[in-house]
């Protein structure tokens, strides 16, 4: 018993030793780890700070690029509303159905929920020039109407004057500048929009998406469809207010994306 006693004391203070030794290396790792928590929030504060001053660089870029080179602004339009031109041609409607037909106009189906928009139809937003400007409702019927009508009708027709151009052209320069917002922001595209010169497999010229060929009603839908998501892409990844934004609205959605306004622009 007195040798088995000795022998359970030796292996006792064998087990204190080690636990000693444990011990130690505990603490030197909670030591370690609290090095490295310091140095990981140290890091942290620097990414933050990097990514800040990133963001600013952005927003900078971004407020020249559509300052100098990509310049939008609301233009005003002479448009009469239809109602009021409806009540002069029948004395017969009542000031409620004016009122009401008005309202009508102005009011748009958006998210579940009717909202009153009080630029569809009396605006237009221009874009590197008051010559080159879009509807701010987004009905760009007009260009797949020239379009149709240039393939029925043989002639000249009035290059200047003809809205058509000016649509593509407008579209044209939204792509070019939603592409170069999206290298500066980093933020991948969900669509695919050519504005520039791409040699296909058959070692063909693709032109760019708007003012290449004429494009047929599906087609420009479908490309004007593809801008549109790509802005509001572009806006989701900025956090705009959502309120602002309607999937119609193309170079309005993206004043309120290049705003100076908008606080996350550069994130």
């Amino acid at each position: 018993d007195t040798e088995g006693l000795l022998r359970i004391k030796e292996e006792n203070q064998k087990h204190y030793r080690r636990a000693q030794r444990h011990q130690e290396k505990k603490e030197k790792i909670q030591k370690h780890n609290r090095k490295l928590g310091d140095l990981v929030e140290k890091k942290t504060y620097e990414l933050k700070t990097q990514y800040e001053h990133l963001a600013n660089l952005r927003r900078a870029h971004i407020l020249e690029l559509t300052s100098v080179i990509f310049p939008m602004e609301e233009v005003k339009t002479s448009m009469r509303d239809p109602a009021d031109v409806s009540s002069e041609s029948d004395n017969a409607m009542t000031s409620s159905t004016v009122s009401k037909l008005a309202e009508a106009r102005r009011t748009t189906y958006l998210s579940g929920r009717w909202v009153c928009d009080d630029h569809n139809g009396d605006t237009s937003i221009s874009i590197t020039g008051p010559w080159i400007i879009l509807p701010n409702n987004g009905d760009y019927s007009a260009y797949y109407n020239w379009v149709e009508e240039k393939k029925t009708t043989q002639g000249p027709d009035m290059e200047h004057n003809n809205p058509a151009h000016t649509i593509s052209a407008a579209l044209c320069y939204a792509t070019q500048l939603v592409n170069t917002l999206s290298l500066i922001l980093d933020v991948n595209l969900p669509k695919k929009l050519c504005n520039r010169q791409v040699k296909t497999q058959q070692g063909n010229q693709r032109p760019y998406e708007f003012c290449g060929e004429n494009l047929s009603r599906h087609r420009f839908t479908r490309a004007v469809k593809k801008l549109n998501a790509n802005i509001l892409h572009l806006c989701f990844s900025q956090h705009v207010n959502l309120d602002l934004l309607h999937p119609l609205h193309t170079l309005r959605n993206l004043m309120y994306l290049v705003s100076p306004d908008t606080e996350n622009l550069g994130r």
